[in-house]
């Protein structure tokens, strides 16, 4: 049986452990072939004022921007060296929240990396980030 998020095109992401613990996080293809993140918030996901954490609105981006990078990195392991973020709305419980990831450029062992995070039409934050491409130990 479906459940109500893959009804949508939504399903849910192995994202390790920290993630499932917010999460679940869903992930789904929008038309225009972008690939988004979203979660499902509640009342767990809200801080001491009844809105939602910041920290899981970050959480949300860098996973976003880490599976973004590891695509672009032909899925070599990816570690996030810097991220900012900027807050420019809240969400409350119940919102439905999706982040995009874009790569804006890339060196041979960098990629910088831009996220938005959304609720319906309404930016509720957006990072950039510089990810590491990390050179996978030798197999014996």
């Amino acid at each position: 049986m479906l459940q109500p998020e893959e009804q949508n095109g939504w399903k849910a992401l192995k994202a390790g452990p920290y993630m499932a613990n917010i999460g679940p996080v869903l992930k789904a293809k929008a038309l225009d072939g972008t690939t988004l993140y979203g979660l499902q918030t509640d009342k767990s996901h809200c801080n001491a004022i009844g809105t939602v954490h910041g920290g899981v609105m970050t959480s949300l981006l860098d996973q976003a921007l880490a599976v973004e990078a590891w695509n672009l990195a032909s899925r070599q392991p990816t570690v996030t060296l810097q991220m900012d973020t900027r807050f420019t709305n809240a969400a409350k419980a119940g919102d439905f929240l999706e982040a995009s990831a874009v790569l804006r450029h890339a060196t041979r062992s960098l990629l910088f990396v831009d996220a938005d995070l959304h609720c319906g039409d309404r930016l509720v934050a957006s990072a950039t980030a510089v990810m590491k491409i990390v050179a996978q130990k030798d197999k014996a």
